[in-house]
């Protein structure tokens, strides 16, 4: 088992009865991550044996660690939970990864490479270069819809507000007061990236191609969209202010 001590970086891994994807992406993740990075799966309570398939590789694969929860409580409590994990074992880097391979892991280094320059780092689809691959033309509408309103309602010059694919450094995840925020889905996503920038932090993003996965059902639910419609305006009115640093 690798010295935690010395961890660059943790990929936060979150899974919901994501047994047909889960061994194939942490392979393809041990190929690309660096001899001090960790994979942590963050299983919320998966009743098709997901958490039982994480604590086998775990056993097998050096860079594996596996946070159970008891019950699904929404992506972002999910991640709120593996940030907590992370950054309690040294990790100078956290990064967010969908398990569907709809992120390719082959752009993990990309992001956390960008990071030498750049605070938080978001994989993004629509800056020139990046792209989504076989998303129906309603769920685009909905994607870049959701972007542009979050954008100007917000009045910040991201592109890409609703992605998942996302590096951060640990002082971002120490700053932005992340056990204040209630958000499950995409608004979770618009609110850690606009408390960032609202903090000072240097944001960038780097293209990346989207894939609409091949195995497992899909998450997204009208809930999560709905979420971010009433989110986004309560966030320019709230009186959140970073903590010194």
């Amino acid at each position: 088992m690798r010295n935690d001590s010395g961890m660059r970086a943790c990929v936060c891994l979150p899974t919901y009865n994501e047994k047909e994807n889960l061994e194939r992406m942490l392979r393809a993740l041990g190929g690309v991550l660096g001899p001090d990075d960790r994979v942590l799966v963050i299983d919320d309570g998966s009743p098709d044996g997901t958490g039982e398939i994480a604590e086998s590789l775990k056993a097998e694969l050096g860079f594996v660690a596996v946070l159970h929860r008891e019950q699904k409580e929404g992506l972002g409590r999910a991640y709120i939970a593996g940030f907590g994990w992370a950054l309690e074992h040294g990790a100078e880097l956290v990064l967010e990864v969908d398990c569907d391979f709809s992120h390719n892991p082959a752009d993990v280094p990309r992001l956390i490479e960008a990071a030498g320059d750049a605070d938080l780092v978001l994989g993004s689809r629509y800056v020139p270069g990046g792209g989504t691959r076989n998303w129906s033309r309603i769920r685009r509408l909905i994607s870049t819809g959701g972007s542009f309103y979050a954008r100007t309602i917000l009045q910040i010059p991201i592109r890409d507000l609703t992605g998942g694919f996302k590096c951060y450094r640990r002082k971002v995840l120490e700053t932005i007061e992340l056990e204040t925020i209630s958000a499950r889905g995409y608004a979770f996503q618009i609110e850690t990236t606009y408390r960032a920038l609202r903090a000072g932090f240097h944001v960038v993003e780097v293209p990346i191609v989207f894939s609409d996965r091949e195995l497992g059902g899909s998450k997204m639910g009208k809930s999560i969209v709905l979420e971010a419609f009433w989110k986004v305006p309560l966030l320019k009115l709230g009186r959140w202010r970073p903590a010194a640093r």
